[in-house]
């Protein structure tokens, strides 16, 4: 098993997940050609995609999805309420499938747990993906953590998770007032503090990867996410992955 990102952040966002055969892409946040591009230099083709699995209806996540699955005759996984929230968008795309939020499901050889997330969409999730002895979990797109995240993110092999802004940084910016309190409020994105808080709540004891993901370009920085990290997992600094807007990141293996 194994996993790697074509980009994170404001400004798109796609995670790539291998398991035997079986390909699939979190969400699309890209143009078509800048989706292809991305996709070769992880040494991949779009026709190697096997389906695409969608978290939420925002255009940083959706925006590529319709023209990608089109093209390239692709699947497409989400929840009722986020279909209803890209309204006609994908109204022609090849195959839908709706997944409930609390229900596992399995793609080939990837077996998908979605789960909740407090976030400002219609019906939002993320997901643990797994091999049926490996979990990748993945949680962006959260204003908060709550009981039932921490339980599904217990004992994963590894975690892309979200570190989106510095509260000190998000107060002090030039954010009107209105975007400030969304960003950090319930239903926004995670700050460093609040992501740290929620991997020492878990079981990290089979941990082999950790990556901060959906950084803020403007009210964030690598190395203050990255050190908010390491202090919690007690491990050096550089072990601590970034997901990148422009690059994401290469291939991680699961062992």
């Amino acid at each position: 098993m194994r996993f790697a990102c074509l980009g994170s952040g404001s400004q798109g966002n796609g995670l790539v997940v291998e398991v035997a055969k079986t390909r699939l892409l979190l969400d699309c946040g890209f143009t078509l050609r800048e989706t292809v591009a991305r996709l070769s230099r992880l040494g991949l083709d779009p026709t190697m995609i096997d389906g695409i699995i969608v978290t939420h209806e925002h255009d940083d996540h959706i925006g590529g999805v319709a023209r990608f699955a089109r093209k390239f005759n692709i699947p497409v996984w989400l929840t009722h309420g986020t279909l209803r929230g890209v309204g006609k968008t994908f109204s022609l795309l090849p195959v839908i499938n709706i997944i409930d939020g609390y229900r596992r499901f399995s793609i080939g050889d990837i077996e998908v747990e979605p789960y909740p997330v407090p976030h400002d969409a219609q019906e939002p999730a993320q997901f643990v993906f797994g091999d049926g002895a490996l979990r990748l979990g993945v949680l962006t797109d959260t204003g908060c953590s709550t009981p039932h995240i921490e339980a599904v993110l217990s004992h994963c092999h590894a975690l892309v998770l979200e570190c989106n802004h510095d509260a000190q940084m998000l107060a002090n910016s030039d954010y009107p007032q209105s975007l400030k309190q969304r960003v950090g409020g319930r239903f926004g994105h995670l700050e460093n503090t609040a992501s740290a808080k929620l991997l020492a709540s878990l079981d990290c004891t089979r941990l082999q990867h950790i990556i901060a993901a959906h950084l803020s370009q403007k009210n964030n920085t690598p190395l203050l996410a990255q050190t908010m990290l390491s202090d919690t997992l007690n491990c050096e600094i550089d072990w601590v992955g970034v997901a990148d807007q422009s690059e994401g990141f290469g291939w991680r293996q699961l062992i």
